[in-house]
C-alpha cells in the first residue's frame, strides 16, 4: 500500500518529510514495529505512545502519527492529525481495504441487552442463510473462528481487522457491541453503521477511567445515531429523547406502548421444569405471535429490538421466530439442563442492579423458591459487595454466598464483606467458599419448581486467585455434579 493512499480520508499536516517514502505495517503498539511502520501515537490512560517516538524509530519505524508535538528524529516523516485515536480508526480502515462497506454493519449500544440482541441478530440471519460476524464482550466470531474478548468493543485496528476477516471469510453482515467507551475512544470512528440500535440506559460506567457524570455516558452513547444511516430504538425508554439528539439517521421505534412503530400485546410468561420462556403478540409494522426461548420481561425487548431490526434487512417471519425459538445466549439467562424438576440457570448478574433485575424477573414466574448463589471478584469496590448481599437477602427465598474470582484477597474476607449486606435484609442464606459445593447443595436441596441461579461468572470460564487464572466452567461443574464426579 502506497502512504499516500493510506492518509487519502484522514485530516492532516505534514510536519516533517513527506507521503512519498514506502510503508510496511500500521502499528499502535510500539512492541510490533518493523522497518518502515507506519506508528500512531495514542495517548492513554496508562501510556503514552508520544513518549515512545525515539525508540520505535529506532526499532525502523519511518512515519509517525502524532497530536502533540514531539521532538523529531532527522529523516523521519511526522504526520500531525486533531485526534490520533480517529485517525487510528481512519488509517485502519484504509489498511484493511474499507472492508465494512463490504459489510451490512449493525451496532448495540445501550446499559443491558447488548450481548443478548446480537446473538438473537446473528441466529436470526444466520438461519436465513446469511453468513454474519460478531464482535461482543464474549468473544468475536469470524466465520468457524471464535476469538475470546478483551473488551466489549475492541480498538479500531482491531475493529476493522475483524471486519477483513469477515469479508474474507464470506460474511454478509457484521453485528456488534458499541460501548459508550468505543464510541468515546473512536473505536467505530473511520466508518458508517448502516443500522444503529439502543436497547436502554441506566446509570452505570461512570468513575475514574470512564465517564465523568451521567450527561457524558448519555452524550457519548448518542454517538451511534450521528454515525449511523438507520436507528432503532427502545421508544418506552426514559432516555430516548436524549439519545436521539443531535441524531443524523432514520429512526424507528419498538416497545410495549402502543405509540412505537412495533410493540408487544398480550405477554405471557410460560414456566415448566428446566424451562422458562415468553411470548406475545407482535402488533404495529408487524403483526404475529411471538415466542422465545428465555426468560425475562426484557427478553420482550430484546426480541422486539431484533425483529425490528430483521425486518428492515428482509427476514421472513418463519426466520425470526424459528431462530428465536432455539436461541440461548452463554452465561445470559442461560438454562443448562438437569435431572432434576427445578430449573437452573446461570447468568452474568454481577452488581446490585443487574442481580435485582434477574431476581425480580425470576420471581414474576412464581416459583416454589428462589436459590440465588453468587460471589463478589476481590480486588474490587466493597460497596458492591454489601448492595449484592442486601439485594440477594431481599429477593431470594435462599442466598448461597462462595466464592468469584478472589483475585489477591481471601475468599472468606470477600465472603464476609457480602453477609454484611445479607444482615441487612432478613433473607436465608448459607456460606460455602468452594464453589462446586455451592452449586451441589443447591442442585441437592431444590424441589420442584424451585429456581436455582447462580450468579456473576455467566460466560467466564475461569477463577483468578492470585494472579492466576484457572479453569473453571459452571457447566462442566454440574455436569461432574450430575455424573457424581
Amino acid at each position: 500500500m502506497k502512504l499516500q493512499t493510506l492518509f487519502e480520508r484522514v485530516d492532516y499536516k505534514i510536519v516533517s518529510g513527506n507521503l512519498e517514502i514506502p510503508m510496511s505495517t500500521l502499528v499502535y503498539d510500539s512492541r510490533k514495529v518493523e522497518q518502515d511502520s507506519v506508528f500512531v501515537c495514542i495517548s492513554g490512560a496508562a501510556f503514552d505512545g508520544h513518549k515512545f517516538v525515539k525508540e520505535v524509530v529506532k526499532a525502523g519505524a519511518t512515519t509517525i502519527v502524532v497530536e502533540k508535538d514531539v521532538e523529531i528524529p532527522e529523516g523521519v516523516t511526522v504526520v500531525k492529525v486533531e485526534n490520533t485515536r480517529k485517525a487510528l480508526a481512519e488509517l485502519s480502515a484504509a489498511y484493511f481495504g474499507y472492508p465494512a462497506e463490504q459489510l451490512t454493519t449493525i451496532g448495540l449500544t445501550g446499559t443491558k441487552g447488548k450481548t443478548t440482541i446480537t446473538y438473537m441478530i446473528r441466529s436470526v440471519l444466520e438461519h436465513a442463510g446469511q453468513k454474519t460476524g460478531l464482535i461482543g464482550t464474549i468473544e468475536t466470531i469470524v466465520g468457524d473462528e471464535v476469538i475470546p474478548s478483551v473488551n466489549t468493543t475492541p480498538e479500531s485496528y482491531v475493529v476493522q481487522e475483524s471486519f477483513r476477516k469477515m469479508v474474507d471469510a464470506g460474511c454478509k453482515n457484521v453485528v456488534m457491541e458499541v460501548s459508550s467507551q468505543g464510541l468515546m475512544l473512536h473505536r467505530v470512528s473511520g466508518f458508517t453503521f448502516d443500522y444503529g440500535v439502543f436497547t436502554n440506559l441506566a446509570k452505570d460506567h461512570i468513575g475514574e477511567n470512564e465517564h465523568k457524570d451521567m450527561d457524558d455516558y448519555i452524550h457519548c452513547k448518542s454517538l451511534l445515531f450521528q454515525q449511523c444511516k438507520q436507528g432503532i430504538v427502545n421508544g418506552d425508554d426514559a432516555y430516548v429523547e436524549r439519545i436521539l439528539e443531535g441524531h443524523t439517521c432514520s429512526v424507528e421505534t419498538f416497545g410495549e406502548k402502543d405509540t412505537n412503530d412495533v410493540y408487544a400485546t398480550n405477554i405471557s410468561r410460560i414456566q415448566e421444569p428446566g424451562y422458562l420462556g415468553v411470548s406475545y403478540d407482535l402488533k404495529g409494522k408487524q403483526e404475529y405471535q411471538v415466542h422465545v426461548d428465555i426468560p425475562g420481561d426484557f427478553t420482550v425487548y430484546n426480541s422486539l429490538a431484533a425483529i425490528s431490526l430483521c425486518r428492515h434487512m428482509g427476514i421472513s417471519k418463519d426466520d425470526v421466530l424459528t431462530a428465536l425459538n432455539v436461541i440461548q445466549v452463554k452465561g445470559r439467562l442461560e438454562i443448562v439442563k438437569t435431572p432434576g424438576e427445578y430449573t437452573l440457570m446461570i447468568d452474568y448478574a454481577h452488581n446490585a442492579m443487574s442481580l435485582e433485575s434477574l431476581l425480580t424477573t425470576i420471581r414474576k414466574y412464581n416459583p416454589n423458591k428462589i436459590y440465588c448463589l453468587f460471589g463478589c471478584g476481590g480486588n474490587r469496590s466493597k460497596d458492591r459487595r454489601y448492595e449484592m448481599g442486601e439485594v440477594s437477602s431481599k429477593l431470594a427465598d435462599l442466598t448461597v454466598v462462595t466464592s468469584d474470582n478472589p483475585r489477591n484477597e481471601e475468599p472468606m474476607d470477600i465472603i464476609n464483606d457480602i453477609l454484611i449486606g445479607v444482615h441487612k435484609a432478613d433473607g436465608e442464606y448459607v456460606t460455602i467458599p468452594d464453589r462446586k459445593e455451592a452449586i451441589q447443595y443447591c442442585m441437592e436441596h431444590a424441589g420442584k419448581g424451585d429456581i436455582v441461579i447462580l450468579a456473576g461468572k455467566g460466560h467466564e470460564d475461569y477463577q483468578e486467585i492470585k494472579g492466576v487464572k484457572h479453569h473453571m466452567d459452571e457447566r462442566d461443574l454440574i455436569q461432574e455434579i450430575i455424573e457424581g464426579r
